[in-house]
């Protein structure tokens, strides 16, 4: 183990072991549909349940891992912390006030413990394990993968936890994403980067230049490296030194056989090849976070020109569907850990939760701690204006002594405190592509909701009811005495 975190999925997996955290299933499963509903009952269970390894899998000779990220325990497990505060607090230091219009190098450079570079900037190995095994040419078959059909009107079988890498055409900077993959033939899938994701600002600007996109696929690497493939950094910033921070060290990365991309050494498998901007395929129908099914949409096809591996790879899969899954974890993880910096962007931001039923880009429930009049708006407008947070369509603000992860106490405060026509507001802009509600894709509009309570320079002109609390000494005489009255304390 390195300082935080593990070297690779294979550490890992031996420590969710250890820790009681993992489920070995040796009786051989089907991939297509039987290991989503294995799957999707443990997911449910209280807490997440358990990863799950099929070890015999039905066509591949590759394990099949899933629900890795499946809870808080094993999510905390996976960034090596006690819990995602840690991280938020190390980020934080990033966005010191006086750091901020300094270059990334400086902002590195001046980050307390965090001062040496090297430990945190990815580096060039010249070999590594995930080239142990080496497919060109009519040896590429993607057939070769235990990839999932999740649900039964999917389009077929998709890749749906890979970590994708691409350059900025312009800048060569490196981005890092997460991206389903729908699996047309042996050596092509549709890459599902949504039109607002870098990879897809990368291939538009391909496009321009009439030239393919080259696009390394990353099946497998360090807990802490895939995650980084789902966080929503500022654009141009490299997930992999944010993978470098968490870890506490440099991620090592090799060149690939066939373009000119770098990917971790420590990859389970890892496909190489292009985008061809031109090349738009029919994408879909999947069965995706949102509970429904995904319309067939247009999609560039991704070919694959070699795939490497190591001996024995672990195949590393998640599905999604009608929450709670494991994307659910996933997203409380980032949602935590970039507390810290969204406060130093929105100072009077108390607390934030995304609700489960919101998956994430539906609803977005903040608290404030409210100073002047229509600070709520401001808040929300704020929200619709910071990179993935933007296509949020529901922003519901609440006071600070609401508590953001109580559900029914933000019920409450908005049913009791909003005059719909007064507190209900409404923007149009850009939106997330699988709002399958908006009138056309990648537009449509949001809602802010004020639940905060309202002063009279909000035209409010009576006087705003006392919240209904016990006094402190009533309530410590009856704690006193609790056992006596048989109720809890």
């Amino acid at each position: 183990m390195s300082m935080r975190g593990f070297g690779d999925l294979r550490e890992w997996l031996a420590a969710m072991e250890r820790a009681g955290e993992l489920v070995r299933v040796k009786t051989e499963v089907d991939p297509i549909l039987e290991i989503t509903e294995i799957t999707d009952r443990e997911s449910k269970k209280p807490g997440g349940g358990k990863a799950l390894l099929f070890e015999k899998v039905r066509g591949s000779k590759m394990p099949v891992l899933i629900n890795a990220y499946g809870s808080y325990k094993r999510m905390a497990l996976a960034l090596g912390l006690k819990d995602f505060s840690e991280a938020g607090a190390m980020i934080g230091k990033l966005l010191d006030e006086e750091i901020l219009k300094k270059g990334w190098m400086e902002k590195i450079q001046m980050a307390g413990e965090f001062a040496k570079a090297a430990m945190v900037m990815p580096k060039v190995v010249g070999s590594g394990q995930c080239q142990e095994i080496v497919l060109k040419g009519d040896d590429v078959d993607l057939g070769l993968l235990p990839i999932l059909q999740c649900w039964p009107h999917d389009a077929g079988r998709f890749i749906t936890f890979p970590t994708v890498i691409t350059k900025d055409p312009e800048t060569d900077a490196r981005n890092v994403g997460m991206y389903r993959m729908q699996v047309f033939d042996k050596k092509t899938t549709g890459m599902h980067w949504q039109t607002q994701k870098d990879s897809a600002i990368h291939s538009a600007k391909s496009r321009m230049r009439s030239k393919r996109l080259e696009v390394a696929v990353v099946i497998g690497s360090d807990p802490a490296t895939t995650f980084c493939g789902i966080v929503p950094l500022p654009f141009g910033i490299d997930e992999f030194i944010l993978s470098g921070f968490l870890r506490e060290k440099s991620l090592e990365l090799v060149k690939c056989k066939t373009i000119n991309l770098e990917v971790p050494a420590n990859a389970e498998i890892v496909l190489e090849g292009y985008v061809d901007p031109e090349d738009l395929r029919d994408e879909g129908p999947f069965g995706d976070h949102t509970g429904v099914y995904t319309p067939i949409e247009k999609f560039p096809a991704f070919h694959v020109t070699c795939i490497t591996m190591r001996r024995s790879p672990v195949y590393i899969t998640t599905i999604v569907g009608k929450p709670p899954m494991e994307d659910l974890y996933m997203g409380k993880a980032v949602e935590q850990i970039f507390l810290p910096i969204l406060k130093k962007q929105i100072p009077e931001l108390v607390n934030m939760n995304f609700p489960m039923e919101g998956t994430f880009n539906n609803a977005v429930i903040v608290s404030i701690d409210k100073h002047y009049p229509f600070q709520a708006r401001k808040v929300a407008h704020a929200i619709w204006g910071l990179g993935q947070l933007s296509y949020t369509k529901v922003v519901i603000i609440v006071d600070k002594t609401v508590d953001v992860n109580d559900i029914s106490a933000v019920t409450l405060a908005v049913f009791n405190n909003i005059d719909p026509k007064r507190d209900c507001f409404f923007v149009e802009g850009p939106v997330d592509t699988l709002n399958h509600a908006a009138p056309i894709r990648d537009f449509g509009s949001k809602m802010g909701i004020d639940a905060t309570a309202k002063w009279k320079e909000e035209g409010y002109a009576r006087v705003w009811p006392e919240e209904i609390e016990m006094d402190e000494a009533t309530r410590a005489k009856v704690s006193a005495r609790a056992s006596e009255y048989g109720i809890s304390k």
